[in-house]
């Protein structure tokens, strides 16, 4: 049965520190968490109410709760009847991968459910690498597991300095930038490989980012609505990104 002691530990993974400690993250939800041990990432506990499921997790250690007992580490707001706990997956940058592929750069995403969902989205359009700005959004931040899908066992996602990371590419890597002003995305050149960096929801892409986008990209607005809004949902454009440049590359 789950301890109190146990409770506290799965709780304290809801903290990035304590993720980052044991290198462990949790994900809730049978369709998730099969998707992810379909993937390859096998889970250090599973936690269910759901009686006679050794046969289906023959190598895993359940244990076994009562409702009550998983509401208390449930991070959903109706929490489901399985609860996995995974280690985190040694992810390393290939730099030979990015002279060859299409790869987005998240540039201080800071919603989990935008991190999440464009996780989800890139795995979906075979985007394998996601590189993210140090001051972006934990990757294992339970809400961002959650949106992903279970896509974040398919994305390689690796966190990194800004500078650090630029000053190391090929300079020959065309390095796309969203902005409102940008060139139209459906009229100028795409190229099947190349990083494209997805800005801050509220405020863009960083000012210290600017002298490494080498150009410049837009989603046009059809709306005739002089109040429109300002600007696309981050994940939003990105899947509109993702979309336009595997349609022109890869179709």
């Amino acid at each position: 049965m789950l301890s109190k002691k146990q409770i506290t530990f799965f709780n304290s993974l809801k903290l990035k520190k304590y993720r980052k400690k044991n290198s462990l993250f949790f994900a809730e939800g049978q369709k998730i968490i099969n998707d992810m041990i379909a993937s390859g990432l096998i889970p250090k506990y599973i936690v269910t109410t759901i009686e006679n499921l050794s046969d289906q997790y023959p190598t895993i250690e359940l244990i076994t709760a009562k409702q009550n007992d998983l509401n208390k580490i449930s991070n959903l707001k109706t929490s489901t009847d399985l609860f996995a706990v995974f280690e985190m997956p040694e992810n390393y940058i290939d730099f030979n991968v990015l002279n060859k592929n299409l790869i987005l750069f998240c540039d201080n995403i800071q919603n989990p459910g935008n991190l999440g969902t464009i996780i989800r989205t890139a795995d979906w359009f075979d985007i394998n690498q996601i590189i993210c700005s140090d001051n972006t959004v934990d990757a294992y931040n339970p809400k961002v597991v959650q949106a992903s899908m279970g896509s974040i066992a398919r994305v390689n996602i690796c966190y990194v300095n800004n500078d650090d990371f630029f000053n190391k590419i090929d300079k020959n890597i065309e390095v796309y930038g969203s902005f409102l002003e940008g060139e139209n995305i459906y009229h100028t050149e795409l190229k099947s490989s190349g990083i494209v960096v997805i800005g801050n929801e509220g405020n863009g892409i960083s000012e210290n980012m600017l002298k490494y986008i080498t150009k410049r990209i837009s989603i046009p607005s059809f709306s005739k609505n002089s109040l429109t809004s300002e600007s696309l949902n981050a994940s939003i454009a990105t899947a509109l990104i993702c979309a336009e440049f595997k349609r022109r590359t890869e179709i």
